[in-house]
């Protein structure tokens, strides 16, 4: 096994532009707070090995350009355990990154809480809880990357507590270490690609690609004091002319050749990184979330991919829109659903409430919403999505209170009323323009004979 990066070599690695702050005053040379015998030597011997006088070290940093407040556990003393003098660095670099208004950005190798401290120690992840909160309220945003290994409190706290989480490959991450799990414990789950597909972090990334990764991330995530201009709305890639009829325009929306969300991301942004996961333990690859470069400005984004969005995607998103928010970045929504998922799973998983929450992030939301509604609108699973004052249509979408199949079987029809019931509904795009629901049908570069808002809206 390689050994492990020492704290310094894990900020060579990201940065060369790194300045270390004064550790907060101490006692080091007692037993500690138990009196624990023989605890004194170890910490000597941890400082005699490593060079450092504790589990972390702290100081100021640019990665990418951009400057934040870093944070390195140093694994070689005593585990990287986390002991009073190491909350006392923790709180000092959380206040700093809180008085300079910078990102704080934690490189983590922990086994958690050191037990020679007993209590005391547990107790650190009080002080580290609450200096993350006033973080979070001042504005600036927190990522982690995991190390080898990632576990206990360190992890319930700087790890899974971040906005962002990265993790390096075969990272040993989980609340239980290697030595208190159940015997017959999954080993997949306990590693940063197990977490990853659980929807508790959001990316795996190679050593080589760190450093990159980081600046990235800190470009998107600045805060912002300014209130932002809304997102632009992206341009249609479809030239299709508007529906005649309302059952045209639910099989176009239906086609499988139309434009998706992963061709309008990728014409709309020029950077884009993905946020992955609800942090309960669910995914769903029917919803890409992230932050992305628009003409040089952070846009976050949260799109359907024409498929029943399932309440991880919802609470996906509802996270999204709020760290949005909360860093002053404004928010673009496509909206492409056929509808909430409504099975047995998606019920024992939460799907009302997923669904709730993700209608109160957009009400909620101070920064500016956008939406374009890009193929189905299938009912309040689309709506919970859409910006009620800032909705856009593509020619080849609709937007309906329900499917017209299914309007038609509540309301007891023939199935060969489907396509007057589909009319009935006034679901086309011209429809939601005219019913003030859609503020324009957007063109494509290559049209310009479409619907916008009528004068006075």
């Amino acid at each position: 096994m390689a050994e492990r990066p020492t704290a310094r070599e894990a900020i060579a690695a990201l940065t060369a532009d790194f300045t270390e702050s004064a550790a907060p005053a101490g006692d080091t040379a007692a037993d500690g707070p138990l009196d624990w015998s023989g605890y004194a030597d170890s910490r000597a011997r941890a400082t005699a090995r490593t060079g450092e006088q504790e589990s972390v070290v702290h100081g100021t940093a640019t990665v990418g350009g951009r400057p934040c407040v870093l944070i390195s556990f140093e694994f070689g003393f005593l585990g990287g355990s986390l002991g009073q003098r190491t909350g006392d660095r923790l709180e000092a670099a959380y206040e700093e990154a809180v008085a300079r208004r910078l990102p704080l950005v934690s490189l983590i190798a922990t086994g958690g809480s050191r037990m020679q401290e007993g209590m005391i120690a547990l107790t650190q992840l009080h002080r580290v809880a609450r200096a993350s909160a006033r973080l979070r309220a001042a504005g600036p945003a927190q990522l982690a990357v995991l190390r080898d290994p990632t576990t206990g409190g360190g992890w319930a706290t700087l790890g899974a507590g971040a906005d962002v989480i990265l993790a390096l490959p075969g990272a040993q991450v989980g609340f239980a270490g290697s030595r208190v799990r159940p015997a017959d414990a999954d080993p997949g789950a306990y590693t940063a690609e197990g977490q990853l597909a659980a929807g508790q972090i959001d990316a795996v990334v190679p050593p080589e690609d760190l450093s990159a990764a980081v600046g990235h991330w800190l470009r998107l995530l600045a805060h912002r004091a300014t209130p932002p201009v809304p997102a632009p709305v992206p341009a249609a890639l479809s030239s299709a002319g508007l529906p005649r009829t309302g059952w045209d325009a639910v099989l176009r929306a239906r086609s499988a050749s139309r434009p998706h969300a992963e061709a309008y991301l990728d014409a709309y942004f020029t950077l884009r990184l993905p946020l992955t996961g609800d942090r309960c333990g669910g995914t769903d690859p029917g919803l890409l979330a992230g932050f992305g470069l628009h003409e040089g400005e952070p846009v976050a984004y949260v799109a359907q991919c024409g498929t029943a969005t399932r309440p991880a995607g919802y609470r996906t998103a509802a996270r999204v829109i709020r760290l949005a928010d909360r860093l002053g970045v404004p928010v673009l929504t496509l909206v492409d659903t056929p509808g909430a998922a409504n099975d047995a799973e998606a019920e024992r998983a939460g799907a009302g409430a997923a669904i709730a929450d993700a209608f109160a992030a957009v009400a909620a939301a101070r920064v500016p919403v956008t939406t374009l509604v890009i193929g189905e609108g299938g009912s309040g699973g689309a709506l919970a999505l859409a910006a009620p004052d800032n909705t856009h249509v593509t020619a080849d979408s609709y937007f309906s209170v329900i499917a017209p199949e299914l309007a038609a079987a509540i309301l007891k029809r023939s199935p060969e009323h489907v396509h007057d019931t589909a009319d009935q509904l006034r679901l086309r795009p011209q429809d939601l323009v005219d019913l003030g629901v859609a503020r324009s049908v957007v063109p494509s570069e290559a049209r310009s004979d479409v619907r916008a808002d009528p004068p006075g809206r």
